[in-house]
């Protein structure tokens, strides 16, 4: 009997199947007790190409931590790879402070299987120890195998928990061989075929190796420096390869993580670029891939950067999964893709749905189809807890304060003429050019490429929940690093080109991160839960702000853009007729410490519509509140919709710093939407329009606030 009419024979039998890298195999339903026959699964959903997602929780609330139990009360530390066995059981392996392999039960609750301490010992269960486990890849027989990282080796589990090493002996280093002889530097990717052979992304030498099932270790493709070369295995090389898949023909997919790609490796030895950016494309599809699956059929899915989940189907299209529940309409600047925070492990299920571990949101979620008649699950973003005490800051000395020179939410240009580019993300602290640049938080490195912009102003490296930029990544002025942790690549000149930071490299509170460099000032993101949240809310120790904000002036504009005039000393005229009126108030925002030229943006906008005698009208009995920058929106075009065409800053070529703010439009909980005052249902009549703008501290702005208006 051929394979195809024993699966017909199988699935008519009431028998289900399951494939493995394109091969029909047997397996036991869980938990199979002593002597029970093995039951067959079903042969995969054939994939959907390029179709629409939606987003449901599997496990985590969002919130860091280490707590097993059902779906809505787990937490995980750094969730990076998954799978999922033939029974539907996904499995995760999570890094940080847990570094242990969870399991997601197909009732949803979520379990430790192996691991609970950081080291390297084998055993069963929470005998076991892994230092930042990273992907994962599950084989016909229903072992696990795990890239621990921070261990430099690959695992093997069974499905009753015994954990041993595959190969790799806890030492970082190249060399093939047998077993624990053989060793890696902390790889990340992980893949098995349908005849035991397991593939290693070993990330930071920059190769692709093979352990036979014998366990001998080889090198399949790339060479002893980063670099983006195909062809010939022995000649090809890759830059930070973090994820591998195999299929059935035994043909390797590699994401190319630093050269922004997707490689693939032919069973005859030949690697080619599947897909790549353009030269100087600005925003690409493609950025930092950490993740693949590979369906039964060809369909390639990948995860990493920029949030997006892809599907490159076998004619070598390549787009971005729609989501089913935010089409471009819906939401001012999004273009209807699925957006994550930091997706990194990506698993496929029996009926092609998607298994994704989104490790800053430290959540693990499912990806499908949207059924008929079901609501769409929220996803609400995660309060960060209130810290009791202050937060160091990002340089010294850590406990006493220093000046802010830059907030966020605050307007951002381009250096190609835009003035109106981007947000401003994160607190800017102002610091000579030079001295050191120091962690506020203990925690490990979560991106296999963390680290950005070598030598640029942007220069910069994410560590947690926070990035530090506009520095010198782990060196001093000279380019000397300040220890092991940060790894220097050097030209073939002898010159330091790059810098690496493994991921699962371990910061202290006060450890030197890299010294500030011209901008003078080291910026701070700050994303608890994969949302961009404010920094003024960690806070830092002596910060202070009793300076009110200070309005410049508010102007009014009908619905083409012209601005509503007055005659000096008068009040300004409002037709009933033009329907509805767009607001902009010029503001902005100083700190206890700043100089007198300083420029901050603002907290809190609104307006509030009030009678001559100073009494308000019904529904502005207090300001009506538009605009709240506690979180930012993930749209880079919303910034167009809250600040005014006249908005800049010097840095980007305007002549001032000017924050114009379109009041009438809504920033709420990292959410904006377009909006305006209507002004056609107001009786005729003299009225006051008072501008209500408040920093962080609480501070509200008087002198300016109120405008004159005649509605006729």
């Amino acid at each position: 009997m051929n394979r195809t009419s024993k699966i017909a024979s199988l699935a008519g039998a009431g028998v289900l199947v399951a494939a493995v890298a394109g091969y029909f195999i047997a397996g036991q339903r869980e938990p199979a007790a002593p002597g029970a026959a093995a039951v067959l699964l079903a042969k995969p959903a054939p994939t959907k190409p390029f179709w629409a997602a939606r987003i449901s929780p599997l496990a985590g609330t969002g919130e860091d931590g280490v707590v097993d139990g059902p779906q809505a009360q787990s937490r995980f530390s750094d969730p990076f790879g998954v799978a999922v066995d033939a029974h539907g059981v996904v499995y995760v392996a999570d890094g940080g402070d847990s570094n242990r392999i969870r399991r997601i039960g197909r009732d949803g609750a979520v379990s430790t299987f192996a691991g609970g301490r950081e080291g390297f010992a084998d055993g069963a269960g929470a005998a076991a120890a892994f230092h930042t486990p990273s992907a994962l890849a599950v084989d016909r027989f229903g072992n696990l195998y795990v890239a621990d990282t921070g261990n430099h080796a690959i695992r093997k589990i069974t499905p009753q928990g015994g954990v041993s090493t595959l190969a790799g002996d806890g030492q970082p280093g190249y060399a093939d061989g047998q077993g624990r002889a053989a060793r890696f530097n902390a790889p990340v990717g992980v893949a098995v075929d349908a005849r035991g052979n397991v593939y290693v992304a070993d990330t930071y030498n920059d190769r692709i190796r093979r352990i036979a099932p014998d366990g001998s270790v080889s090198t399949v493709a790339g060479g002893a420096r980063p670099g983006n070369a195909d062809g010939p295995a022995a000649g090809a090389s890759f830059d930070t390869p973090s994820a591998v898949a195999v299929d059935k023909d035994g043909n390797l997919f590699v994401a190319d993580t630093g050269n922004n790609a997707l490689r693939r490796i032919g069973a005859d030895g030949i690697v080619s670029t599947l897909a790549a950016p353009l030269e100087g494309e600005r925003r690409p599809l493609l950025r930092r891939p950490t993740g693949l699956a590979l369906t039964n059929d060809g369909y390639l899915y990948i995860a990493g950067g920029g949030g997006r989940v892809l599907q490159l189907a076998p004619g070598g299209e390549l787009h971005a999964l729609d989501d089913a529940d935010r089409p471009p309409e819906s939401t001012f600047g999004s273009d209807g893709k699925v957006q994550l925070y930091a997706p990194h492990g990506i698993a496929v299920e029996r009926d092609g749905s998607l298994v994704v571990a989104d490790a800053l949101a430290l959540r693990v979620l499912r990806l499908a189809p949207p059924k008929a008649g079901e609501p769409a699950p929220a996803l609400p973003a995660p309060v960060p807890a209130k810290r009791s005490t202050p937060m160091p800051w990002p340089v010294g000395p850590q406990d006493m304060p220093h000046e802010v020179v830059g907030l966020m939410g605050e307007v951002r240009g381009s250096y190609d003429g835009e003035s109106r580019d981007h947000f401003h993300a994160g607190l800017d602290v102002r610091a000579d050019i030079g001295s050191r640049v120091l962690a506020i938080t203990a925690t490990k490195v979560s991106d296999p490429h963390a680290n950005w912009g070598f030598g640029s102003l942007s220069e910069g490296i994410a560590i947690g929940p926070l990035s530090y930029i506009h520095m010198r990544v782990g060196r001093d002025t000279r380019d000397k690093p300040f220890d092991a942790r940060f790894q220097i690549l050097k030209d073939a000149r002898g010159k330091p080109e790059r810098v690496r930071v493994p991921r699962g490299t371990r910061f202290a509170v006060g450890d030197a991160l890299g010294s500030i460099n011209s901008m003078a000032h080291v910026h701070l993101d700050y994303y608890p839960g994969g949302s961009l949240v404010n920094p003024l809310t960690l806070p830092f120790p002596g910060v202070a702000d009793t300076i009110a904000p200070r309005l410049q002036g508010v102007a009014l504009y009908d619905s083409i853009g012209r601005r509503l005039g007055a005659k000096k000393g008068q009040p300004v005229r409002v037709a009933r007729t033009l329907g509805e009126v767009s607001i902009v108030a010029d503001a902005y925002d100083q700190m206890d410490g700043n100089l007198a030229r300083r420029r901050l943006g603002l907290y809190k906008l609104g307006y509030q519509l009030l009678r001559l005698d100073g009494s308000a009208l019904p529904g502005f009995e207090q300001p009506r509140i538009t605009q709240v920058y506690d979180r930012l929106p993930r749209e880079r075009e919303a910034v167009k919709l809250l600040y005014a065409e006249n908005s800049g800053i010097t840095v980007y070529g305007s002549k001032a710093t000017r924050f114009a703010y379109a009041v009438n439009n809504t920033l709420q909980g990292g959410r904006v939407a377009p909006g305006s005052w209507q002004v056609g249902a107001l009786a005729p009549g003299d009225y006051i329009l008072r501008i209500y703008a408040a920093d962080y501290a609480g501070q509200v702005a008087v002198e300016g606030r109120d405008l004159a208006i005649t509605v006729e």
